[in-house]
């Protein structure tokens, strides 16, 4: 990759995780009246919307037929109680804490597949993914006075969202990624209006029906913007940047709420984003090593 696609793909990138912040604040502001169930489904239903017009602008409809596979409803169903469970949080923490919490998803992905998949993990990424975790508990600071219970649920939410990567991991290669989109939407959607009927629905007001749709908005363009990145740059110049998101939350959260984060807060975040980096390129060397042997057999070949 030249410098010019890199440097492409990293203005991507930001821009992704600017628009999933934004996303969030949006859905964080109108969480100050409107209660979490309606939020789900008015949100969902709006990006459905989006989706399917795309879906169809494409042609990716037709291939809708191969989400019968048996991941895509266990994608949905962990992205479902991610959903509650992240957004719950959300609402009652520092975004920027959340956020930062959430950057320790990688590293839970990674456990979690050596734990229940076998996946060979070594002593050094284990060692990172310790440290990361520990970074977590500087945030959290369970039985300290900074202690903050809606830090676990961020936890839980972020269980939830390894169980979805690692099922994506899975899904065949003919499974329509605007497909699985579309029915996770549907799934949050439907829980959304489900939770929605223990609720005193409040009918938003057009500023709030607007925020909803810029929330929509953002959250689709963050996934396209990062598949953008994924596809224009070098991974290994690319990734570390999904880190930025850091730094857009904690500008956002300090605008729109005035929060500023303490020294333990920005000491964990430091922590995490410092054994996420290590984590990917480690993974990374590791495939390039394993990789060469396959390649001069390769060449060997090629010469008989």
């Amino acid at each position: 990759m030249d410098f010019r696609e890199n440097s492409k793909a990293i203005v991507a990138m930001m821009l992704a995780m600017l628009g999933f912040i934004v996303n969030d604040t949006l859905v964080k502001v109108v969480s100050e009246r409107l209660p979490l169930g309606e939020i789900m489904f008015v949100r969902g239903v709006i990006a459905i919307v989006f989706v399917l017009g795309l879906s169809a602008a494409t042609g990716a409809l037709s291939q809708f037929r191969h989400l019968t596979h048996k991941t895509v409803p266990l994608r949905a169903l962990a992205e479902i109680c991610a959903t509650i469970l992240y957004l719950t949080a959300l609402f009652r923490m520092p975004i920027a804490n959340v956020t930062a919490i959430l950057q320790v998803l990688p590293l839970a992905v990674t456990a979690a597949a050596a734990i229940f998949f076998s996946a060979p993990v070594g002593w050094r990424r284990w060692s990172a993914i310790g440290v990361g975790f520990f970074g977590v508990l500087l945030i959290v600071r369970p039985g300290l006075e900074g202690f903050d219970s809606w830090a676990i649920v961020a936890l839980g939410g972020v269980c939830c969202m390894a169980v979805r990567d690692l099922a994506t991991q899975r899904m065949p290669k003919n499974v329509p990624t605007l497909g699985v989109t579309a029915a996770t939407l549907a799934g949050v959607s439907t829980v959304g209006l489900a939770l929605s009927t223990r609720e005193t629905w409040m009918m938003p007001t057009g500023g709030e029906f607007a925020l909803l749709v810029g929330a929509a908005l953002f959250i689709n363009l963050g996934f396209s913007f990062i598949i953008i990145a994924m596809r224009t740059g070098d991974i290994t110049v690319v990734a570390p940047f999904r880190y930025s998101i850091i730094l857009w939350a904690i500008a956002l959260g300090y605008l729109v709420w005035g929060d500023v984060p303490d020294f333990m807060t920005l000491a964990g975040t430091t922590i995490i984003v410092a054994t996420g980096i290590y984590s990917f390129f480690r993974e990374r060397n590791l495939a390039s090593h394993a990789a060469k042997p396959l390649q001069a057999k390769s060449e060997a070949h090629a010469l008989d």
